[in-house]
């Protein structure tokens, strides 16, 4: 008989792995570029719209503080991944801002940095996931109903690929991501030719004006400041996912941190390169788009039904010729593809992160287990599952979600600054070498610079998000890590209450060992649970039956005589039907009386071969077992008896779904005659 299941998960997540094939799934550059910088890439997709969105809220006279905004976020990014290169190179055991902040701030410190980043990785997922459905509608506006479903879609077949294994879905993310950095880079040059010709391309917003909001209109003085800074922390969302690179080092290829740092490079330079050219270009085109279509001055038909454009779709449509074109719909694929595998960013980082917070007993244990492809499932579909529900809450707009965002990562960016400057002025204490020394007074200029900016930048995001949403990450934030304190003094607790101080006095035997077996009816299971007790011998031995039916009671204490069992068989009556309660306290009772002795409680249970059938069996033995094993000096021991439907059961070495498996894998010895690479 097949096991559909197991065929199923097969064809989705592909064959199991050996724990001796990590190093297998080790990345070259190539491909951990378009794993670990697909977050700050996409973001060029909609973060120069993100600034215009803000500015317009004033009306078209502020689009003029577009370039200093830019540049403003230009010098910034510049900033981060200097410094972040000094973390993966002083780091690279893959904790990244987490690892930096625990041990040169503190335990307490480094949590918010965990948690702030776990939620900004949600944030990821979900923001990317839903700009890149707004960049497919921007191409088939008939799909705008479908937003929510093709979000969630998108986010399951995300899953599935980094459930087969980073280096699988790196070479599956690959393609798209070279796609979207040279149609963008070719759209820049592109329209930047055809400006300097004299044949400047035109957005079709062009022709459209924009009354400002009611809020914002004839802005002066502070007013003024607080919408440029605004649009400012707006245009921060470019720097998202820049931390990925630090918390992944271990999935590089030696050597880890210098591959690691120049990825990091390539990314930033990359990164920059197209915002600036997609930032050029819009202002170029003229794109004009705002929060509301009604606002737009000069616009025909319904303003509520009018689906606008992305700004890299208005771009795209006016270098290459129209809405038509070959090279919009390259566009526009390349950008909702990516979009959508910018998320991947968020499914290495967040399993990652979590594996290592969960082995420091801060998440659940489970979630530093890896599973079949040496990928860690568990945190793969913690996030999968929590980014689907916020898609589905906020509808997919990018507009509520944009708001949620990048408040995390920018603490995470402030806090490990900081941290890698008392990291530098410790190294400082005790380096002597003139070289060094004048390397480490560097790296502490840059990481000094980038907390400084990194901490003006939050501030900002706080003051300008916090009442339109960002309240509720900073919310998450404080919840997650109350609720990891809280999993830590668990597990604390449980280790030191489970500590053996005298490994003598708790290997005493007990006084006695009292055998009970519970007896629903005689049967060939009955059977095998008494002689399984009898093997025990046990000091003293007798079956348990509660008499809910005084007629059912006496016909079985009969058949017991008849069949000559020398095992007393206790009755204890139940007139109000209920099983669980009376043996519950008559076990107690023996306990009361000899608090030394040991009571071993013997069920018969059924094996069954289908889920279903478990409906229909061992629910009395499930609730008798989950109030006996609160009980002290209880032992529950269960005794099974193979239905016929068991026999088409999985064999037990093959492999259940969501089988349970241990942490990292060892390291495989070297064979003979090689060498570590």
């Amino acid at each position: 008989m097949f096991n559909v299941t197991g065929i199923l998960k097969r064809l989705v997540i592909g064959r199991a792995m050996r724990s001796e094939e990590l190093h297998e799934t080790l990345l070259p550059k190539r491909l951990a570029l378009p794993i670990f910088a697909s977050d700050p890439l996409s973001s060029v997709a909609y973060a120069t719209q993100e600034i215009l969105l803000v500015l317009t809220l004033g009306g078209l006279a502020y689009l003029h503080f577009t370039p200093w905004i830019a540049a403003a976020v230009v010098a910034l990014m510049t900033v981060v991944v200097l410094s972040y290169r000094q973390v993966v190179h002083a780091y690279p055991s893959g904790g990244g801002s987490y690892e930096v902040v625990s041990t040169n701030l503190g335990p307490t410190a480094g949590l918010v940095v965990a948690a702030s980043l776990l939620v900004d990785y949600v944030m990821t997922v979900a923001v990317s996931v839903a700009s890149g459905v707004d960049n497919i509608i921007s191409a088939v506006p008939r799909l705008a109903d479908h937003r929510v479903l093709m979000a969630i879609g998108f986010v399951a077949v995300l899953t599935a690929m980094n459930l087969r294994g980073v280096r699988e879905s790196g070479r599956a993310f690959a393609a798209p991501t070279y796609l979207f950095i040279s149609g963008v880079l070719v759209m820049v040059v592109t329209g930047l030719i055809r400006y300097a010709l004299g044949d400047a391309p035109v957005a079709e917003s062009a022709g459209y004006g924009v009354t400002s909001a009611p809020s914002d209109a004839n802005l002066t003085g502070l007013a003024l400041l607080m919408l440029v800074l605004r649009a400012f922390s707006s245009g921060c969302t470019a720097l998202t996912g820049v931390e990925a690179i630090s918390n992944g080092v271990p999935a590089f290829r030696k050597p880890k941190s210098r591959n690691a740092a120049e990825t990091l490079t390539a990314m930033g330079a990359l990164a920059i390169l197209m915002f600036v050219g997609v930032t050029a270009l819009a202002l170029i085109t003229k794109v004009h788009i705002t929060d509301d279509a009604c606002r737009l001055t000069g616009l025909t038909g319904d303003c509520a039904s009018y689906t606008q454009r992305t700004v890299i779709a208005q771009i795209a449509a006016a270098v290459f010729g129209g809405e038509h074109s070959v090279g919009f719909y390259v566009i526009q694929t390349a950008t909702a593809l990516v979009l959508i595998l910018a998320a991947n960013t968020a499914f290495n980082g967040f399993p990652l992160l979590a594996s290592i917070l969960a082995q420091h007993r801060y998440l659940p244990h489970q979630l530093h287990n890896r599973g079949d492809r040496l990928a860690f499932s568990n945190g793969i579909l913690a996030l999968a599952v929590v980014a689907a529900l916020l898609l589905w809450g906020f509808k997919a707009n990018v507009t509520s979600l944009i708001h949620l965002y990048i408040l995390g990562v920018f603490t995470a960016f402030t806090l490990s600054q900081l941290g890698m400057v008392r990291h530098w002025n410790s190294e400082l204490r005790t380096e002597r070498d003139p070289a060094s020394r004048r390397r480490h007074h560097t790296a502490r200029v840059i990481n000094a610079l980038g907390s400084v900016v990194t901490g003006l930048v939050l501030v900002i995001v706080l003051a300008t998000k916090f009442t339109e949403g960002a309240w509720l990450a900073v919310l998450a934030a404080i919840v997650l890590w109350v609720m990891m304190r809280g999993i830590r003094r668990h597990y604390d607790a449980t280790s030191a209450e489970l500590a053996v101080a005298d490994p003598k006095g708790e290997l005493t035997l007990p006084s006695r060992v009292l055998g009970i077996v519970l007896v629903s009816t005689l049967h060939k299971p009955t059977l095998r649970a008494l002689a399984y007790a009898r093997a025990f011998r046990p000091d003293r031995l007798e079956a348990l039956t509660v008499s809910v039916d005084r007629d059912e009671a006496a016909a079985l204490l009969r058949r017991w005589e008849e069949y000559g069992i020398d095992i007393p068989l206790k009755i204890i009556d139940s007139p109000y039907r209920e099983v669980t309660r009376p043996v519950v306290e008559y076990v107690r009772s023996i306990r009361r009386e000899s608090p030394r002795d040991i009571v071993a409680v013997f069920i018969p249970e059924y094996v069954v071969g289908h889920w279903w059938e478990n409906l229909l069996h061992n629910q009395s033995a499930l609730w008798l077992k989950n109030r006996l094993l609160f009980t002290p000096g209880v032992m529950v021991t269960s005794v099974p008896w193979q239905l016929t439907s068991s026999a088409h059961a999985d064999r037990p070495t093959a492999r259940a779904p969501g089988s349970f498996r241990r942490g990292e894998p060892q390291r495989p010895a070297p064979r003979a005659g090689t060498r570590h690479r």
